[in-house]
């Protein structure tokens, strides 16, 4: 079955999510919604399909089946629950929201009405990031000891003095961590398990005019004991690739973007070999670590293709809106630690 798509709010990230359906083979792009006229003619002439300024008229697309939300990370809520309401499935951009409450409401909406929802993290969807997590899964770490992200990131003053909504709290909803370094957060707790408590640092040292932090650091405790680090700073020039260690008894890995610096265990076999080999450190990386768009959409367009296969019961979802919401949780728990200056245990 083909799927119609249709994209609310056309910054920067509708691109690579109307390049990712038009690539898909069970998914097409049939309309798209921005509260500009102007703006929502053009991206449709662009990208062949019909564009929306009334967004009751956008729900009413007789070809529309999933909404993807790309509007700010504040105001996700609205046009998710007005899309439940018009029984559209729908997949939202990171983060699902900014707050737990508001991660909740579109979670139950969609449980209500029986429809899937489904948050954006790509990364989990590349292969060096599939294969870590089935190592994982396999106990080949032996018992998990540490577990950490490091995300430094460079973004210019001037990202955020033409961004509008970027860098405030209203609809960024956090700086540093909320809004770049979450992908990795959310492969670190799929990874490792559950946060159980964090203690964390936080400010801004590298921007102006700003009303959240450039700069986190966080000491984590994982509910298997495990202990572990994120950091996550968008001051650091010239930027540098996401990199997530994984370490345990038995073996470690190291996971830069979508290759591997390590990728070591006690016991070993041709397969892991042939990871090395495969997916070793590359010369040339494309990440978002001092240009937001170096990106492709081909993890896009892979949990795309999930999203539609889950629909049809071919496969399993594997970003729904309760995991989509454990990255926040995490994040906000930071948030409250550097805020307080005290231990955060997480429910």
């Amino acid at each position: 079955m083909s799927y119609g798509f249709g994209i609310v709010g056309i910054g920067m990230i509708s691109a690579f999510h109307a390049k990712a359906i038009g690539a898909m083979d069970n998914g097409r792009l049939v309309a798209c919604f921005s509260r500009s006229e102007e703006k929502a003619k053009r991206f449709a002439k662009e990208y062949g399909c019909r564009g929306y300024s009334d967004f009751k008229a956008f729900l009413s697309d007789s070809e529309l089946d999933i909404v993807t939300i790309c509007t700010p990370s504040g105001a996700h809520v609205d046009y998710a629950l007005a899309a439940a309401e018009a029984g559209k499935h729908a997949i939202v951009e990171k983060p699902l929201e900014i707050t737990l409450s508001r991660c909740d409401k579109i979670i139950d909406a969609y449980a209500k009405k029986g429809l899937q929802l489904g948050g954006v993290f790509q990364s989990r969807f590349y292969e060096a990031s599939r294969i870590l997590k089935e190592a994982v899964s396999g106990n080949r770490f032996g018992k998990l000891v540490l577990g950490d992200a490091y995300i430094k990131w460079f973004r210019s003053q001037e990202y955020y003095d033409k961004g509008g909504w970027k860098g405030t709290k209203a609809l960024d909803g956090g700086g540093a961590l909320m809004n770049q370094s979450i992908h990795a957060i959310d492969l670190l707790q799929w990874y490792m398990g559950k946060v159980s408590s964090v203690s964390a640092f936080s400010g801004i040292l590298g921007h102006e005019r700003i009303e959240v932090e450039d700069t986190a650091v966080a000491a984590l405790q994982f509910e298997n004991g495990a202990l572990g680090v994120i950091e996550g700073t968008t001051a650091i020039y010239p930027g540098f690739l996401k990199r997530i260690e994984i370490s345990g008894t038995r073996g470690s890995a190291v996971l830069e973007e979508d290759h591997f610096n390590v990728w070591s265990f006690a016991d070993e076999g041709e397969k892991d070999r042939r990871v090395r080999e495969e997916l070793g450190k590359k010369e040339e990386a494309k990440g978002g670590a001092s240009d937001p768009s170096a990106i492709d959409f081909t993890g896009h367009r892979m949990q795309f293709e999930n999203f539609v296969n889950a629909l049809d019961e071919r496969e399993g979802l594997v970003v729904d809106g309760i995991e989509a919401r454990k990255s926040v949780e995490i994040i906000l728990a930071i948030y409250e630690s550097a805020s307080k200056g005290k231990r955060i245990k997480l429910r």
